[in-house]
């Protein structure tokens, strides 16, 4: 999917993983017409092939425009997803708020996302967060994304002289089953797309962490074949 968009498209920046679920939002907002910047954070990720995910995924989808931005939220530590000294667990989706959630996460990336927003003139950031089939982060609840929003019309000279921004959210009520569905209707080629905590170099994926778990479960759900590739496989 790789059509042009019209000049006179409304601007939206995606922020895009290079996951299953931000691939998803990315098809998403180009069915409804936006024209696409996204928006990629090298935050010191362990998990580094889900950068070349996403310029993957960029490209395949049309986007108008990619940027990665390097801001080193690793350095405090504090998450098995940035910290090497922190194993990412592979025992199963357990209760609480795991150790792969990382502290700020999702108000940091959608506060990059505003900026360049402000910057493209746009009105609109679309972000992947689900509150359904998830790991249990506070931040990819409904109530965040919409204090945020809040937050976002406070902040901003444009919204100040009347032009108020949206965050839209789009799969925050669906099951992974439905997303796949989703995407795949859309033309989302998942196997370009790295969900994995702990993937490879080549972006092979572990098959044992939350991220694996929830996108086989999904697939299996969906009665979609898994495109994903898993080491050893």
């Amino acid at each position: 999917m790789t059509d042009s968009v019209s000049p006179a498209a409304p601007k939206a920046v995606i922020l895009l993983s290079g996951g299953l679920d931000s691939a998803t939002v990315l098809a998403i907002a180009r069915e409804q017409g936006y024209a696409c910047y996204c928006l990629s954070v090298d935050y010191g990720q362990k998990h580094r092939a889900e950068l070349d995910a996403a310029v993957r995924v960029a490209k395949a989808l049309g986007a108008a425009e990619h940027r990665v931005a390097k801001i080193d939220i690793g350095q405090f530590g504090g998450s098995a997803l940035t910290d090497p000294g922190l194993e990412v667990p592979t025992e199963g989706l357990q209760p609480g708020i795991p150790i792969t959630y990382v502290p700020a996460r999702n108000t940091i990336l959608l506060a990059l996302s505003l900026a360049w927003a402000e910057v493209l003139d746009a009105r609109h950031v679309f972000v992947g967060v689900n509150a359904v089939d998830y790991s249990g982060y506070p931040d990819c609840r409904p109530a965040f994304v919409q204090a945020f929003e809040d937050l976002a019309n406070l902040a901003t000279k444009a919204a100040v002289e009347g032009a108020r921004l949206s965050v839209h959210a789009p799969l925050i009520d669906l099951s992974k089953a439905d997303i796949v569905r989703t995407g795949t209707r859309l033309g989302v080629d998942y196997g370009l797309t790295v969900s994995c905590y702990q993937a490879d170099d080549q972006g092979r994926a572990c098959s044992a962490c939350d991220a694996c778990r929830l996108r086989r479960e999904g697939f299996a759900a969906a009665g979609l074949a898994d495109p994903t590739r898993y080491r050893g496989a």
